[in-house]
């Protein structure tokens, strides 16, 4: 293999075949590919490959009958062109086979091997080669039919977060086709005292939209080795455009798990439920065998003067998003997913990475489409990006980011405690002092005339724009679970958990900004304890499904709080002026937050609604505006099972929140 290789650089520097190999000072000279990123296009008498590698002496493409023979088919000199790509078309019917390609770059710093491109769309098990297939033919029936539910937008939205594996894996679940693609597919599964799970409970719980953890194709599971049982998160990109293998019933077969992954998305489709993908465009699992070190050493990451890595990520490495073909590249690929798969959203592990004006493409092409789809990410970095601060996607950048939103931490940590310590509580646990912030999450973290900044946790300014930029939250997949948290914070008296948990979430989902939950909160899920599952073993991950039985109060009050929120249009007013008029914050004791909506001025039918969070252990008693009330939410019940109609002032229970309404 190598003789032929070094026999085929001469053959190719002898003939001249190719445009002139240009001097580059630096890779930000280099150019930008022209067109689209596809490096396979296959047709019945043809295929067409093609790869940017601007600063190599050679390519070779390498043809494979499978994704394992050692020995390549054929191995095929490419033809440089003036946009610094390579390119190949080979007759004949390709389909079935397997590609690689191999730069030859002698100044290269990294030992060059084979690799499936940075744009591999199917991939063999493992991912080390790229497929020929038919990506028509990979269509489930009825995917040309396949409609998104309908959604007006970011302010109806309720999102879910969950990891396939998670949901199913546990023997509770009734689940055939444990932790794959598939299991979205199968309806009625239930657990031994006959209660929903799957795709069944979700649909029970209400809500629009599920995130899931990442399915693209990830390098820390080997996909020949699945009875192993290996957990991961999936946070260790290795060929972004490709799903899974290992959520896949058959890694071996490229076009299986494209087809089961399309078949999950049309199955939530079908239940009138969306799907957002996580997204780890911030860094690869690992850089000197990443594909996009292979296809192009040094520039899709950022590097400091010495050469060193950056690495704001905190797994070795940060991608440098400001170089126009990794731009590209990103735009490229989140498109890919909406218009291959019908994904409905992205959701940016790290967003604070990468630079405002590519996550403003993102959001532009996503527009151009269709612009109910929903686009969110972290405002933050692992450490110190290699690029100016007030040029990236951070938290307290939000306002130049319009429709693209980030997590709130400020409330978050005010309900239950600070991330960077999991044994100290907040407001859900008694302690004073966190209502300014608390304030501030419920009105979606815009500028709000009744919210004190300076007395807010994290945030001195508003940082967004909008309410809908906001994603208000208690726990998600990288942190303690809600119910980890209030043990590790305090010692619970019977019914204490769901009563803390009760209140937590009246919080998120009264709030202005966006609600997210993640899976099993609303059955009391626990981690044993664990702050960072990313690999730990079923034991910890896995949902006990046995659980919603056991807390099927919890679970019916947050189903009942999921239809409050979209049946009443004043808890997501989409809009900041109408928040600033029309929400308003009451005089309440210490350890007490209430506020009043104007739901006549928003077209509600309930003209004035009052919502009071109390996280004392005794009771609070709260003046009410002028009228008469009645309970949507009380004691621990949402709907309410009381008739009792109050004014002057309200009694709320301690630890607990209410809901009440004036027609």
């Amino acid at each position: 293999m190598k003789k032929a290789i070094i026999m085929m650089t001469l053959v190719a520097t002898l003939v001249g075949c190719c445009a002139k190999k240009p001097h580059y000072e630096s890779v930000d000279e280099y150019p930008v590919k022209q067109g689209s990123l596809d490096e396979m296009m296959y047709a019945a008498d043809k295929t067409t490959f093609s790869v940017w590698s601007p600063n190599a002496d050679t390519v070779y493409l390498n043809l494979y009958a499978d994704a394992t023979t050692a020995e390549p088919l054929q191995t095929l000199t490419m033809c440089r062109q003036e946009d610094g790509s390579w390119t190949k078309t080979v007759k004949g019917d390709l389909n079935g086979q397997f590609y690689t390609f191999q730069i030859v770059e002698p100044s290269s710093r990294w030992k060059l091997h084979e690799t499936p491109g940075i744009f591999a769309k199917a991939v063999g098990v493992n991912g080390r080669r790229a497929a020929i297939i038919d990506l028509a033919a990979t269509n489930p029936e009825g995917w040309n039919e396949d409609v998104r539910p309908a959604f007006a937008g970011a302010k109806d939205a309720i999102v879910y977060e969950m990891h396939h594996r998670d949901m199913s894996i546990h023997a509770t679940s009734g689940v055939e086709n444990k932790g794959k693609f598939v299991q979205w597919t199968e309806h009625g599964t239930k657990t031994a005292e006959g209660l929903a799970t799957g795709i069944d409970h979700l649909v029970e719980l209400g809500v629009t939209h599920v995130q899931i953890l990442p399915s693209y194709d990830y390098g820390s599971v080997d996909e020949t080795r699945l009875s192993d049982n290996k957990y991961n998160w999936g946070y260790d990109p290795v060929n972004y455009n490709a799903p899974d293998g290992g959520y896949s019933t058959n890694p071996y077969d490229p076009a299986t798990r494209i087809r089961e992954m399309k078949q999950m998305i049309q199955a939530l489709h079908k239940a009138g439920i969306r799907v957002i993908m996580d997204v780890v465009y911030n860094h690869t699992f690992n850089v000197e065998n990443s594909n996009f070190t292979q296809t192009c050493p040094d520039y899709f990451y950022r590097l400091h003067e010495n050469g060193d890595l950056g690495n704001a990520s905190g797994c070795g490495n940060e991608t440098a998003s400001e170089r126009a073909m990794m731009r590209k590249f990103i735009v490229e690929s989140c498109r890919y997913w909406i218009e291959e798969y019908h994904m409905d959203g992205f959701r940016f592990d790290l967003m604070g990475i990468h630079d405002i004006e590519t996550m403003n493409q993102v959001r532009a092409m996503m527009d151009s489409i269709d612009p109910s789809l929903l686009l969110y990410g972290e405002g933050w970095a692992a450490g110190g990006p290699l690029y100016p601060g007030d040029e990236l996607a951070m938290k307290a950048n939000m306002q130049k980011l319009p429709g693209i939103g980030a997590f709130c931490d400020d409330m978050r940590d005010a309900l239950r405690g600070p991330f960077s310590d999991n044994n100290r509580g907040a407001f859900l646990v008694g302690e004073k002092g966190h209502e300014e912030s608390i304030k501030f999450g419920l009105v979606g973290c815009i500028a709000h005339p009744e919210v004190d900044m300076e007395k807010v946790n994290y945030s001195k300014q508003p940082w967004t724009a909008q309410p809908t930029q906001c994603i208000s939250y208690v726990s998600c997949h990288d942190d303690m679970m809600l119910t980890d948290r209030l043990k590790a914070n305090k010692k619970l008296k019977a019914g204490e958990l769901q009563r803390l948990s009760k209140l937590a979430q009246t919080a998120v989902l009264t709030s202005q900004g966006m609600p997210f939950l993640w899976c099993g909160e609303e059955i009391a899920r626990d981690k044993k304890g664990v702050h960072n599952s990313y690999c730990s073993p079923d034991e910890i991950n896995a949902i006990d499904w046995s659980l919603k039985a056991q807390n099927l109060d919890l679970f019916r009050y947050y189903q009942g709080l999921i239809a409050l929120r979209k049946a009443h249009p004043a808890f997501h007013m989409g809009d900041a002026e109408l928040v600033r008029q029309h929400v308003h914050f009451l005089e309440v004791p210490e350890g007490v937050v209430a506020y009043q909506l104007n739901g006549e001025a928003v077209g509600d039918s309930w003209k004035t609604i009052v919502v009071v969070l109390n996280g004392q252990e005794k009771a609070a008693k709260v003046a009410l505006p002028a009228g008469e009330f009645r309970y949507a939410c009380v004691d621990g019940k949402c709907p309410a099972n009381s008739d009792a109609v109050v004014s002057g002032k309200v009694r709320v229970a301690p630890q607990s929140a209410a809901i009440l309404y004036c027609l």
